[in-house]
């Protein structure tokens, strides 16, 4: 082979080419992007309306549903859903993966044009578009006070926060938006006095109209004079609150009133719609997410940077600082940590076993060169293809690492053979690499191949995996390479000299590895031999094999997961109070949480009051209460016992009657279809009718799986109280009252009404006329006073009728219909095909059959449920298709559809061999779910498995090319016999160089444990399957392919005659 020959006559180009992929992949490493996980495209188009003061209901009628008959004929439209609230409206469009975002926002701009009717009052639409999986927060800060300032109220900060701390974030480069949580918003406050509106007969209205009329600034031209020019400006523009106090509202024989004369003017917060505490104290949070592309290892220093010049400028100067409670980064560097010690601990073990083996340093060192530069140039490849760094693709290069050194090993081998033989190293050197070049072809284009159609995939899975097929395949292919080059040069010129000679039976007894390495190759090739000798004994001998490795991995194949979850250290709570909850019974909450917490936040480390504990400390914990319900996270001062503190912060929660909480540990693949979330989506026309059926399924969910979590979107009520106020209009038309002019005033005396806008230390803020605060109670509406325009002072309950109610807080749309999504978590411990099995048969086939969920009410599984069908599908194609794939690639190498056949018959024993591995990991070092990951550790076995047949085959059409006449048994002992060293050492530094990913924990261990078990069973079963059944099925097809031939030669040889 020429690549072989000048590889070992022209060393200096082999160096040099080594190092300029060195070179290269290092340059590229220091640039490629770092993430946590991978980006993933899914084209979502987001509708956003704006209708001030309408109701759900409203908004559902007159904005959404109009929009929705529009937009149900989007080209490319796969799933429609909206939600209603007050005010707002949003319609959600998800696409097909792999269309144009901008395309799309265009055809659904196109369709929302042809939309009629919408109300006066109603803003236009906002279309947004969310293609990437880069929306979560990379980081988390928190503003608190430094020691000795802790009197100042930290909430006063948000206008700071978002001037000085959000700005300063954002122009960090690389991060896409920063984000502020908490705090109260200043506004300029008009107090009335509804007795002094009243006895100077001033409405609401009237008196924001003058407000607003004198809040101006207007141009009036300009002139010259002399050599100047002036120019002339009307300024009315309020400059203190006093000045709002000065203007007049009317002026008349009544005399002049003024706003001061009914109400007084301050500076003063906004009611509080959310607030934010860390470990027990009120707080500010401010969060940032990342640009799509941009390194997060970058970005964070860059945060980190600018969080220090803030620390130690103005925020010292206001006593404040900022602590970093959550960074993305330590994640990924304790990931990158974890791969980087497998790789090391990997290949010492494999580096071992090539001692032990070889016990030559320079054939190791041979050997080992192929890991640094095939690892070193996956980077160049993957900086080339647009991919980066994460998680996934960390368990791919970490795999690669066990996978690259076949090719080495094999070449090397064959080498170190050719020298026993007598051959100088020039020669054996070349011999020994041409003679097995097709063979490590075969094999590494088999591996390759595999991969292709999961690259194809575009769903949200076949995404994750682009990144291990491209970093297991470029590694793999830049190993062949290396064998065909590196290895021969190095070997001509670094193999030792001194090489026992062939047939040297007094030094090969000498050494008691070579004896019991020799038996074992005699045992196996010459018990083949005897099995090849019976036609009977070959047939039984494959079908136990093969029957045995269907039968295991049918039996033991456990239920599938979709993602796994990973072992974050965040526990992420979502709590849902029952209907009525204010904020402060929200908070309250919150500190019945902290006080259980709070022993563990102020134990340290190490501490005896941290070892009296029955649990981790706790390193951060913050809580956020906003609308109707809350959320919560905390980490561990234990990572790895993180998930110790969910039953500790659950036993408050679920002393809350009515409470619902979510408390699970925060997955990587969170927005991925809800982590493990399975979505029951019941559909239907009546409200009343959807609440019924989602209370009966919650209620039976609990039932049948008690240890799950469960939540009902948006809830199974019809909402908060709601005090509904209907004009008389008969009765308000008498005293000249109209039904704006009354939910004006009410407005105004209760929630406040914005007026106009007030310039305070440079920002723009609210000026509200409102009522004093908490002045009115639920009995006291009706007594709110309206002033007419005919000077009389009335109550409200004289005009109009005051009801208390309940009505829907939220409405929302699946398909157009009105749905309620009964969301479910199964345990961790129960695999999602499981659970999703036990909702079918003993929920929603009984409902079926009973007749409760009939038309128009529908119930669809989706959400993961949706997603797992999808993936499983999918994989079990392209294992499929896979299979086709290298097949075929197999049959165009040896020109023969029989070899190819002979050689896939280690595919199942490799199979049962994952499923072995799978159960050993389960049963020796803890629970490990059939996740997509894990599924995909099988499909990758089809590539690897084969290497050790593919060698058998070509071994032996190897020895029967070289000696003519030769009987096939005999080849085939031969063959085995000469390929059970090589065999063994790539099957067992492989498995060594994987076992560290399987048995070490840390971050992204889960990631890596289910797909390093199934690849290490697999190979090590296949591996001793393999030595037995391809050569006896081999000799059984050469034997039936002889008597074919020899049958149809008859037919000729007859016909002839």
């Amino acid at each position: 082979m020429k690549l072989v020959d000048t590889a070992i006559r022209r060393p200096v180009s082999v160096i040099v080419g080594v190092l300029l992929i060195a070179l290269f992949g290092l340059i590229s490493l220091f640039r490629i992007p770092v993430q946590l996980i991978p980006d993933v495209d899914r084209p979502v188009v987001t509708v956003d309306t704006i209708w001030p003061g309408a109701s759900p209901e409203e908004m559902e009628r007159e904005i959404v549903q109009r929009q929705e008959e529009q937009l149900k004929a989007v080209e490319g439209l796969e799933k429609m859903t909206s939600q209603s609230f007050d005010s707002r409206g949003q319609v959600f469009l998800e696409f097909r993966v792999g269309l144009d975002p901008d395309a799309l926002m265009l055809k659904v701009s196109n369709k929302l044009g042809q939309v009629r009717g919408y109300p006066a009052d109603a803003d236009r639409p906002v279309l947004a578009s969310g293609a990437g999986g880069n929306t979560s927060a990379i980081t988390w800060l928190i503003l608190e006070p430094l020691p000795g300032n802790e009197d100042v109220s930290i909430e006063t900060y948000l206008d700071f926060s978002e001037d000085v701390i959000k700005a300063g974030i954002e122009r960090v480069p690389g991060v896409a938006q920063s984000n502020v949580y908490g705090g109260f918003e200043r506004e300029l406050q008009v107090i009335v006095d509804p007795a002094a509106m009243a006895a100077h007969a001033v409405t609401v209205s009237q008196m924001g109209a003058a407000i607003t009329a004198e809040n101006v600034n207007i141009s009036g031209g300009s002139f010259d004079e002399g050599k100047r020019r002036y120019i002339v400006r009307t300024v009315g523009k309020y400059t203190t609150p006093e000045q709002v106090e000065t203007v007049v509202i009317r002026d008349g024989p009544g005399g002049r009133v003024r706003v001061g004369d009914v109400a007084r003017v301050r500076l003063g917060y906004k009611d509080a719609t959310v607030t934010v505490r860390q470990r027990g104290r009120p707080a500010i949070a401010i969060n940032a997410t990342r640009e799509t592309g941009a390194n997060v290892l970058e970005v964070m220093d860059g945060i980190r940077a600018t969080v220090k010049d803030l620390n130690d400028g103005q925020l010292r100067r206001e006593g404040l600082h900022l602590q970093q409670v959550y960074d993305e980064t330590d994640y990924i560097i304790s990931s990158i940590d974890l791969v980087r010690s497998n790789i090391f601990i990997g290949g010492a073990l494999a580096t071992l076993v090539l001692l032990i083996f070889l016990r030559s340093a320079s054939s190791v060192l041979i050997i080992i060169t192929s890991i640094p530069i095939s690892i070193v140039g996956t980077f160049l490849v993957m900086s080339l293809v647009g991919r980066n760094i994460n998680v996934i693709s960390l368990a791919g290069m970490a795999f690669a690492v066990g996978m690259v050194v076949d090719n080495a090993i094999v070449a090397l081998e064959n080498i170190y053979r050719h020298r026993q033989m007598g051959k100088d190293r020039l020669r054996a050197s070349f011999d020994g690499a041409r003679e097995v070049w097709g063979a490590m072809l075969a094999s590494t284009l088999t591996t390759i191949a595999i991969f292709l159609p999961i690259v194809f995939i575009e769903d949200e899975a076949g995404q994750l995996f682009r990144d291990i097929a491209i970093a297991v395949s470029s590694s793999v292919g830049l190993s062949l390479v290396v064998a065909l080059t590196v290895i021969p040069m190095m070997s001509a010129r670094l193999m030792r000299n001194r090489l026992q000679p062939k047939g040297d039976e007094a030094d090969r007894a000498s050494n008691l590895l070579d004896r019991f390495g020799g038996g074992v190759s005699r045992f196996i090739s010459n018990s083949v031999y005897h099995i090849s000798g019976s036609t009977a004994l070959r047939v039984g001998v494959v079908v136990i094999l093969i029957g045995t490795s269907v039968l295991s991995a049918w039996s033991l194949l456990p239920k599938a997961e979709y993602l796994p979850t990973g072992n974050r250290n965040l526990i992420f709570s979502l709590l849902l109070p029952p209907p009525g909850y204010s904020l402060d019974e929200l908070i309250e909450v919150g500190q019945q949480i902290e006080d259980v917490l709070r022993p563990r936040w102020e134990a340290v480390p190490g501490s005896p009051e941290a070892a009296a504990l029955e649990g981790p400390t706790v390193r951060n914990m913050f809580y956020v209460a906003f609308g109707r319900s809350a959320f919560m996270g905390s980490s561990a001062g234990d990572p790895l016992r993180v998930k110790e503190l969910i039953p500790i912060i659950q036993q408050p929660l679920f002393g809350v009657p009515g409470m619902i909480a979510i408390v699970r540990q925060s997955g990587l693949f969170q927005g991925f279809g809800g982590g493990r979330a399975i979505d029951l989506e019941i559909s239907g026309p009546d409200m009343g009718q959807l609440l019924a059926l989602g209370g009966r399924i919650f209620g039976q969910v609990m039932q049948i799986m008690p240890e799950a979590q469960a939540r009902p979107i948006p809830g199974l009520d019809l909402g908060n109280p709601e005090v509904r106020i209907v004009p008389d209009r008969v009765r308000a038309a008498g005293v000249g009252l109209t039904a704006r002019e009354i939910g004006v005033n009410v407005n105004a005396l209760m929630d406040g009404a914005l007026i106009d806008f007030y310039q305070y230390e440079g920002e723009e803020i609210d000026i509200s006329l409102k009522g004093e605060d908490d002045w009115f109670r639920t009995q006291d509406i009706g007594q709110l006073p309206m002033y007419t325009s005919t000077g009389h002072t009335v109550p409200l309950h004289s005009v109009a009728d005051v009801v208390v109610t309940s009505g829907p807080v939220q409405i929302n749309h699946i398909e157009r219909s009105r749905a309620i999504t009964i969301q479910i978590v199964p345990p961790e411990t129960t695999a999602l095909e499981t659970a999703l099995e036990t909702i079918q048969t003993k929920i929603i086939e009984p409902l079926r059959a009973s007749g409760e969920l009939a038309p128009p009410y529908d119930l669809h599984l989706s959400g993961t449920a949706d997603d797992l069908a999808k993936t499983q599908v999918a994989l079990q194609w392209n294992f499929l298709l896979a299979l086709l794939i290298t097949y075929l690639l197999m049959a165009s190498l040896y020109e023969s559809f029989l070899y190819p056949f002979v050689i896939m018959l280690s595919v199942p024993p490799a199979a049962a061999g994952g499923v072995l591995g799978l159960a050993a990991v389960n049963l020796l070092i803890g629970y490990q779910a059939l996740d997509i990951l894990t599924m995909l550790g099988f499909v990758i076995l089809i590539g690897v498995v084969v290497n050790a047949a593919i060698l058998i085959v070509h071994q032996t059409l190897n020895v029967m090319r070289d000696e003519a006449g030769i009987e096939p048994r005999e080849a085939i002992r031969r063959a085995v016999e000469s390929r059970v060293r090589p065999i063994f050492m790539s099957t067992i530094t492989s498995a060594l160089g994987m076992l560290p990913l399987v048995v070490l924990p840390g971050a992204g261990s889960e990631l890596y444990r289910g797909l390093g078990s199934v690849v290490i069973g697999g190979l090590l079963v296949s591996t001793v399957f393999t030595l037995f059944l391809v050569p006896t099925f081999l000799s059984l097809a050469m034997d039936i392919r002889a008597w074919t031939a020899s049958r149809i030669g008859a037919g000729s040889g007859s016909a002839n005659v």
